[in-house]
């Protein structure tokens, strides 16, 4: 029977080795990942939410994997006992001149066939007591959810099926039927890298030498003081600009109860930078000598610039906030985990705006899968394990 290697154990490796033990029963699967726990990086740091499809353009993987996946998440967490809850979101305008966007971003969603719902400012409130909007949209399909929960199920489903996951184990090479690890060989007659904020290096690894490059961005996370949770029912975003490649903070209740706010997103200082204490000068020299990242700063400097002043304000991040929901004061925020995306990036300084899976022989490479990947995650294993069926 065949060997294949997943490399990464989060939500989407994970998923994938999942629906390789479903669709191959009998074949050894192997998951690797250097970290000592599963969803160590972009997946145990996210905010939790089950994305509906409401930003991707019609027809793109991320419109309709995301689509998809938000069902079969749900089903999943049901299936097997994960908490879940689909609360739905607002998207507000909190301007007249946000309008325009929003009606645009409503044909969008309606062109992928999802259930929003335009909303005068009178109707918002219904949803959501201490919002400030001119208008809103109301997008039914979004829920909540514990992405650690579903990688630790997804791991028991893998490890059940006669699967193994080799944690702490660091992969130092790629090729000739075999993954080379730090614990040892393991015959692979089929890779699949999914390792995230790494993806390009083992992409090279592998010898392939992929035309976009990871560059990591960190999001900023603070909490509402449980005494002021009451001001946000469920998720709250603002409009976002299509001129900047990020949504802008917003509010998201998550699964136990707590309200997270954020996040910003800054240039991280390593690939798994969670602070501005956490130093890389080998990621660094990376993104420096990289004509991309210099392309798309210039482009976006004035956007970057206010992100690194929010980053460095806490006062600054909580006006932020207070558009969306007035009564919100610095007094009411407290520090949370960050995350860290990792954002593929073009030599042209053009964000890869899809998600970026590339097959090569008996290897497929995920070189682009920021959010709305954890959603769509099931989704995109069976998309995976189909173009490894066609190799």
């Amino acid at each position: 029977m065949a060997g294949y290697v997943v490399i990464g154990a989060g939500i989407v490796g994970l998923a994938t080795a999942h629906r390789l033990t479903i669709e191959n029963p009998g074949a050894t699967v192997t998951v690797i990942d250097k970290e000592s726990r599963v969803a160590a990086h972009q997946t145990g740091h996210n905010s939790g939410v089950i994305h509906a499809g409401v930003y991707y353009k019609p027809g793109s993987l991320k419109a309709t994997l995301c689509r998809a996946g938000s069902a079969s998440m749900v089903a999943f967490a049901e299936e097997h006992g994960i908490s879940v809850e689909t609360c739905g979101k607002l998207i507000v305008a909190t301007s007249a001149d946000e309008l325009p966007r929003l009606t645009a971003l409503f044909d969008r969603a309606t062109a992928n066939g999802l259930p929003v719902r335009m909303l005068s400012a009178t109707e918002a409130r219904e949803y959501e007591p201490h919002v400030s909007a001119v208008a809103a949209m109301h997008v039914a399909s979004t829920g909540i959810i514990s992405y650690t929960a579903v990688c630790e199920k997804l791991a028991e489903l893998v490890t059940a099926a006669g699967g193994r996951i080799m944690l702490g184990t660091t992969v130092t090479g790629i090729g000739g039927g075999i993954v080379a690890t730090s614990a040892g060989d393991v015959p692979a007659d089929f890779v699949v890298n999914c390792a995230g904020l790494q993806s390009d290096r083992m992409a090279r690894l592998a010898g392939i030498r992929p035309a976009a490059r990871i560059v990591p961005f960190r999001g900023e996370y603070y909490e509402l003081r449980e005494d002021r949770r009451h001001l946000v029912s469920g998720l709250i975003y603002p409009v976002p600009d299509p001129q900047f490649p990020f949504l802008g903070v917003h509010l998201t209740r998550m699964i136990d109860g707590s309200v997270h706010a954020g996040p910003n997103a800054v240039l991280a200082t390593a690939r798994e930078g969670y602070s501005w204490g956490r130093f890389s000068a080998r990621d660094l020299a990376e993104v420096a000598a990289f004509p991309g990242m210099w392309r798309l700063a210039r482009r976006h400097l004035r956007y970057g610039l206010t992100e690194v002043r929010r980053s460095l304000s806490k006062p600054l991040f909580a006006r932020g906030l207070a558009r969306l929901v007035p009564e919100i004061t610095e007094a009411d925020l407290v520090p949370s985990e960050a995350g860290v995306r990792a954002q593929a990036i073009l030599p042209s300084g053009e964000l890869v705006d899809d998600f970026l899976i590339e097959s090569r022989g008996g290897q497929v490479h995920v070189l682009n899968a920021p959010s709305p990947a954890a959603t769509s995650s099931l989704e995109i294993a069976k998309h995976i394990v189909s173009q490894l069926a066609a190799v």
